[in-house]
């Protein structure tokens, strides 16, 4: 299961852990729906290797969200400790998706 997550989760959490994959959603974003699942599946999938997060861009993850250029969602950025190496926008099959976590995680 994904956690949900506040701006303050990056200094606290996401610049101390190795891995760390933030799905930036809205609330009225279909996409984001769609994905929610798949993401919550490779957070069971992956807990030993990288933390998992969903970021509200018009909630708790403005201000992250805003800071990392997001233009679009779903976007799912993997962060290695803060700093991220990867991003994938748009909404993808649950197969894309574990091809890109598999490439850097």
């Amino acid at each position: 299961m994904m956690n949900d997550f506040k701006d303050e989760d990056f200094e606290n959490k996401i610049k101390n852990e190795d891995v760390s994959v933030i799905q930036f959603s809205a609330s009225w974003c279909m996409p984001c729906k769609n994905l929610i699942p798949i993401m919550n599946k490779f957070s069971d999938e992956y807990k030993d290797k990288a933390g998992f997060y969903y970021a509200d861009i018009e909630d708790g993850g403005i201000n992250t969200g805003s800071a990392a250029g997001i233009r679009g969602v779903p976007t799912v950025i993997i962060y290695k400790k803060g700093v991220e190496v990867d991003r994938k926008v748009g909404g993808a099959p649950e197969s894309h998706m574990k091809e890109f976590l598999d490439k850097n995680i």
